[in-house]
């Protein structure tokens, strides 16, 4: 039996899949959410303050925390990182 995946590498796979990008955003909505958490917590910031210092909702808090909901502005991860006294950068890189 010939196995269509052999030397192929697992992006390939995801991608004739069909979801290499929501797989892709998934993974890096995770790291994210656990960045801003494990530095709220090196802070010792509640969830309260933490929204309290975006200037937004603990509900909205609780989305950005959220490994699964992937549907966040770059405002919001913005105003995370500067509340956090930290930067967001984002950049494109060839693959």
């Amino acid at each position: 039996m010939n196995n269509k995946y052999i030397g192929s590498n697992f992006d390939d796979f995801l991608a004739e899949d069909g979801i290499l990008d929501e797989t892709t955003a998934v993974a890096v909505k995770r790291v994210l959410a656990w960045q801003i958490s494990q530095e709220m917590k090196r802070q010792k910031l509640t969830k309260t303050s933490m929204a309290e210092k975006m200037h937004t909702s603990r509900a909205a808090l609780n989305r950005l925390l959220d490994e699964k909901d992937t549907s966040l502005t770059l405002t919001t991860l913005s105003s995370a990182a500067s509340a956090l006294g930290k930067k967001l950068r984002l950049e494109l890189v060839s693959v």
